[in-house]
């Protein structure tokens, strides 16, 4: 008998996990905060690097539908000081190595790749508590509870799966990045 999993989190990573689950025939269900996959925005552009996240998309069986989004010449940086002088200057090699697409054109690609029953949207997760013998109690803000045996954390930095396993918790590190686009 194969253990269903359940994955937190509609993120990138969940999605993944979730194909790549669905692939091999195993069973998962994702809990979702957000009440549907169109309820915002998903950010800019993501570099999918040959040595990881390409390799994620090929055992997801969407590296065709994976190369239909990127966006040529998007592999280009160029990185500049306070007063705009330019500090590094990489142009697009072409190599595939690491191309850009657009973080809700992958989203929607993962999200079409799985059965409509696999996400349960509108399932913010306010806790989970291990009870022994493998099995977890995951509670919903909605009052509602699930019992599973193999639960993953996808849900990003302020996880409330992470506790079980850390009590590493997150924190700004004085350190910010903009990414601008024209």
């Amino acid at each position: 008998m194969t253990t269903p999993v359940t994955i937190v989190g509609a993120g990138l990573g969940g999605l993944t996990l979730a194909r790549v689950l669905h692939v091999h025939g195993i069973p998962a269900t994702i809990y979702e905060a957000e009440p549907s996959a169109e309820s915002r925005t998903q950010g800019g552009q993501l570099d999918i690097h040959d040595y990881n996240g390409q390799l994620a998309l090929e055992a997801a069986g969407l590296t065709d539908e994976f190369r239909a989004i990127i966006r040529e010449g998007g592999e280009a940086s160029r990185v500049l000081d306070q007063h705009g002088t330019v500090l590094l200057d990489e142009p697009d090699d072409g190599t595939g190595g690491r191309p850009e697409v657009l973080r809700g054109d992958l989203r929607r690609i993962l999200l079409d790749s799985l059965p409509a029953e696999t996400i349960q949207w509108g399932k913010k997760l306010t806790g989970v508590v291990a009870l022994g013998d493998g099995r977890h109690e995951l509670a919903f803000a909605d009052g509602s509870t699930v019992s599973t045996e193999l639960v993953v954390g996808a849900d990003g930095a302020w996880s409330k799966v992470r506790q079980l396993l850390s009590d590493a918790k997150p924190e700004y590190v004085g350190t910010s990045f903009i990414e601008t686009s024209l």
